[in-house]
């Protein structure tokens, strides 16, 4: 049987209207596959909601729950985070994209194919993804690019760092 994970895939917005509308504030990059009519997200609380409908408004996403039908109902939800079940062997639709739990417990090898450390965390920032690296020394932030990290083998457990100096150490 294949193993099943729970992953964060957004956190409950500000309501939208007055239908029960409300924005996503998304944890996930293909919404597509986490929010659709019929499509189960679980609260902290552990109670499970079903998405009623999901459509987009000037770029954000608008979803309805089963049973809460007005603002009023679906304003007690705000800051909730949401999760959904997926299974672990699930990958991305596009080549060369991870989830997190992909990368985190990565081997991190130096250019020359030495262990360096270990993907703690993945950050999400505005402008690039980062790997919290954990090393020797100390936490390492390494921006997520190809240019820097041009190989990424899951089934070795390994990525490797370019030949670029001050990704691992301090440089002067």
């Amino acid at each position: 049987m294949d193993e099943q994970l729970e992953v964060i895939v957004g956190k409950v917005g500000s309501a939208h209207g007055i239908r029960g509308d409300v924005s996503i504030d998304l944890s996930t990059d293909e919404p597509g596959r986490r929010f659709f009519a019929g499509a189960t997200v679980k609260l902290d609380s552990g109670r499970i909601l079903t998405v009623d409908k999901a459509t987009w408004h000037r770029g954000r996403l608008l979803v309805s729950f089963e049973g809460f039908p007005d603002r009023t109902a679906v304003e007690t939800l705000r800051g909730e985070a949401l999760t959904s079940v997926v299974s672990a062997s699930e990958v991305p639709s596009e080549d060369d994209e991870y989830f997190d739990r992909q990368l985190v417990g990565l081997t991190v090898l130096n250019h020359l194919g030495e262990v360096a450390g270990t993907v703690r965390e993945v950050l999400h920032l505005p402008s690039q993804d980062l790997l919290d690296v954990t090393t020797k020394t100390g936490s390492r932030l390494i921006p997520f690019v190809r240019a820097l990290v041009p190989v990424v083998d899951l089934e070795a457990g390994t990525c490797q760092l370019a030949d670029v100096g001050g990704l691992l150490e301090d440089v002067e």
